[in-house]
């Protein structure tokens, strides 16, 4: 291979590699910084939640779904069901020592699973304000007649099943306010009661809801709530003797079905890293395997191994840094960087084979080849930086991670790995029969240039004919979570009789009192939808907590006592009633007229508190905000919810799914920008270093074809294509500008040689099985990023060779010829 002009000539008296000293030096540093590096993930807390991957300065509207996807009540509850047992009994007995474990626990705000045991102070304190809370509470409540109807009614709910309850309260409460707050507390969908606990209406099956007290982007805290309540499960079945009576009957053990958000998060986190630790380790075998054939020497394989840890160490470490923590995603994106780093040791330990002076290999290698991996690095980076400035954090994690362990794996390459093997590998292995492999092939492909070519017209026009249809890929396609685990939640969701949570009335205000008057307009306008049959329900927190200006109007409706009197005597004369058995009555009307109002620190605990902080809160930003969770019907409709409440300024109606869906697309059309500045960076990159229009279009044609047969093939395949699958288009180019820069580079420096050829094979092949393996993942994330960069590596390899200058790439010349 010929010397390009003016590059350093290594004296023949240079010694055996680089000195003691220098080399005591550069290992202790390389170490130090690798201890440093694991230091700094070893402190750094992990995170599994999408809400990473959602815009840092979402609109006003996106703003309130990210805050309760990441620590609002959805993503704190967590739905449980018991199965199997002997009977409805047994599961009621499991359910009822569950939910009172649980709530001694301490690490539930509330847990609900119908058993009234320990409502009791809630019965008390609606009790109590009942005419502060009941809506019925009017002037016309206490008029004659309004009181003879409403006693009227209390007497004949007294004589079915639900008036055992009312009865002990009738003489205090004959107008039944009590009853009617509780009516409308109970959500429009509530779940059936049997045993005295709630049940499914469509399976055999107790349930319980809990919400959990740590927020929900504390995966640590979640797992721990989800692994207590089957802790707890576990210990009641054992200590009941639940387990063992199954085997007395046809019934099967006790058994826990759990899911919700919380659930979700745990799944996500520890699948993702469960997949991540699999595929380094397979990744790792795999490619050990190949670099064993290729080297036949188990020490070039420890070496080559090298930068790539100190490169996903470097990257972990600087994602911590900057940004205090580090998604799964990045991890498992992590596992994926081994297929671009371990080219630049593979390059290394053969290139710098061969050295006429022993211990000068590296210095040959420095001089001729490092200026090309160089380069190939200097794209890379440049391609990544426009990741830097993404406004959705998960995405700039992949920028910080990806430049940061390139430029470690390169780093330790140009000066640590000379330290070790100054003459690159020893071994032979199979490197000669996969040159003579790669020179066959690259003889052959030139002559099937038409062929790329048409296929890749084919594939624009592939692309063309779908149009936006080939980029359909969602936000949810991202996620981790099985089918049959989303099929359980819904099951459960249904059988509790949970809002759809597809959409959410949110009320913002300055104040807690301006929170609660626009709620209350706004349920105004709810309960006219309810009346239309286009809801079932809704739960807000304006029925548990009226504004102040709301309970002053209904206690400025209770008469004195004296009035009260007289209108109930002319309202008896109707009733089966003697006036004078209502005075509790009378004195409870007298004694509620002076009460104060009831506010939100009356519900600073007990059983009622989590309800009213999950529907009434402090933003984070400033202000308050309000709830309204909607029961809707099969007339539902979320443009004519929207037209309904557009009179009140204050309220916003979040479709969930539309915005999910307006927020992917940000995120998207972002990610074509910044992907199409990294590639037209490393356009000009190129340019500058090259400075020749052909050798650049050289270089970058077949790059772009790569890109093109890679997107047909996806489109061709039927395949919905989003974020990540941009991000491997990046990957692409980040690892094929290596092999089109190596054919490049052959022009000036002359043929290649077998164990040039051999690198270029070898560091393809283990890049196509790093990336091939990420691509049967079960993490639809990394198997996007896979599935596009397997097949991309290997036609930016093959394209460089077909559209290579024909004299730089015939007839290898074997290492050591002139």
């Amino acid at each position: 291979m010929s010397r390009p002009a003016g590059s350093r000539v290594p004296s023949p008296t240079s010694g055996q590699g680089p000195g003691g000293w220098r080399r005591a030096l550069v290992l202790l540093l390389w170490v130090a910084a690798l201890v440093a590096g694991a230091a700094v993930v070893a402190r750094t807390p992990f995170s599994a939640d999408l809400s990473a991957f959602l815009p840092a300065n979402p609109d006003a509207r996106q703003r309130v779904l990210i805050e309760q996807l990441q620590s609002g009540v959805a993503s704190r509850t967590l739905m449980a069901a018991v199965e199997g047992g002997t009977g409805a009994a047994q599961r009621a007995d499991v359910s009822r020592a569950l939910g009172k474990a649980m709530r001694a626990s301490g690490l539930y705000e509330q847990v609900q699973n119908g058993d009234t045991t320990d409502w009791q102070d809630a019965g008390t304190f609606v009790f109590d304000r009942r005419y502060q809370l009941s809506p019925d509470v009017s002037p016309a409540r206490f008029t004659a007649d309004g009181l003879r109807d409403a006693i009227g009614d209390t007497i004949s709910l007294l004589g079915t099943p639900a008036g055992n309850l009312m009865r002990p309260l009738f003489e205090r409460d004959p107008t039944g306010e009590t009853a009617r707050v509780a009516e409308v507390l109970i959500p429009a969908t509530s779940p059936r009661t049997e045993e005295g606990v709630w049940v499914s209406r469509t399976a055999p099956r107790a349930l319980l809801l809990a919400t959990t007290r740590a927020s929900g982007s504390d995966i640590d805290a979640q797992a721990a709530a989800v692994a207590r309540v089957q802790a707890e499960f576990d210990r009641i079945v054992a200590t009941t003797g639940a387990a063992s009576a199954a085997g007395t009957a046809s019934a099967t053990a006790p058994r826990l079905l759990l899911s919700g958000a919380p659930v979700f998060s745990v799944q996500s986190r520890d699948k993702i890293k469960g997949e991540a630790v699999h595929l380094a380790v397979v990744g790792a075998l795999v490619m050990g395997a190949l670099l064993l054939a290729a080297f036949a020497s188990p020490r070039a394989l420890v070496v080559a191994v090298l930068p790539v840890l100190t490169g996903v160490v470097a990257g972990t470490a600087a994602v911590a840094l900057v940004f205090g923590s580090v998604h799964g995603l990045t991890m498992g994106f992590g596992s994926t960087l081994i297929g671009e780093t371990v080219d630049y040791a593979i390059y290394y330990l053969i290139q710098a084979r061969g050295a006429a002076v022993p211990g000068t290999g590296w210095q040959r290698w420095r001089d001729l080849n490092w200026p090309t991996v160089r380069l190939g690095l200097l794209t890379s980076v440049v391609g990544f930086a426009a990741l830097l400035f993404s406004g959705f954090p998960g995405l700039a994690q992949l920028g910080v991670f990806s430049i940061a362990g390139l430029v470690a794996a390169a780093f330790v390459t140009r000066h640590g790995l000379p330290m070790l093997a100054p003459d690159g590998a020893s071994g032979m292995g199979l490197r000669h029969r996969m040159a003579q492999l790669a020179g066959a092939i690259v003889r052959l492909l030139p002559r099937l240039r038409p062929v790329f070519v048409a296929l890749g017209i084919g594939a624009v026009g592939l692309m063309v004919w779908q149009g936006g249809h080939l980029w359909r890929a969602n936000l949810s396609s991202m996620s981790p979570i099985s089918q049959a685990a989303q099929d359980l939640d819904a099951g459960l969701r249904a059988d509790i009789g949970a809002s759809d949570g597809g959409t959410l009335v949110v009320i913002q205000a300055d104040d807690v009192q301006a929170a609660l008057r626009a709620t209350e307009a706004a349920g105004e306008k709810l309960d006219a939808l309810v009346a239309e049959g286009r809801l079932a329900g809704y739960e807000s927190v304006a029925r548990l907590l009226p504004s102040e200006a709301l309970q002053r109007d209904r206690l400025a409706s209770l008469p004195d006592a004296a009035t009260l009197r007289a209108r109930l005597a002319e309202a008896a004369a109707d009733l089966p009633l003697a006036p004078a058995r209502l005075e509790p009555f009378v004195a409870a009307v007298e004694a509620a007229r002076v009460l104060p109002p009831v506010t939100r620190a009356d519900f600073a605990d007990g059983t009622l508190a989590p309800i009213v902080r999950a529907l009434l809160f402090e933003r984070p930003g400033g202000g308050w905000a309000s709830l309204i969770a909607l029961h809707t019907t099969e007339r539902f409709d979320a443009a004519g919810l929207a037209a309904a409440l557009a009179p009140l300024p204050q309220v916003q109606v979040v479709d969930i799914g539309r915005e999910l869906g307006s927020l992917y697309d940000r995120y998207l059309h972002e990610a074509f920008v910044q992907v199409m500045l990294g590639a037209t960076a490393v356009v000009v990159l190129l340019g500058l270093y090259l400075r020749s229009l052909r050798r650049l279009v050289a270089v970058c044609q077949p790059l772009l074809l790569a890109v093109v047969l890679t997107l047909g093939g996806m489109a061709a395949l039927q395949v919905p294509l989003g974020i990540l699958h941009l991000v491997g288009l990046l990957l692409i180019v980040a690892v094929g500008s290596n092999y089109a820069l190596f054919f490049d580079q052959l022009q000036v420096t002359g043929r290649a040689d077998e164990d040039t050829l051999a690198s270029l094979m070898l560091a393809n092949l283990t890049t196509v099985v790093s990336f091939g393996l990420i691509a049967i993942s079960d993490i639809p994330a990394l198997s996007a990023i896979g599935r596009v960069v397997a097949p991309g590596a290997l036609l930016a390899l093959l394209l460089s060779a077909a559209f290579a200058r024909r004299s730089a790439v015939l007839d290898p010349l074997p290492r050591g010829a002139p």
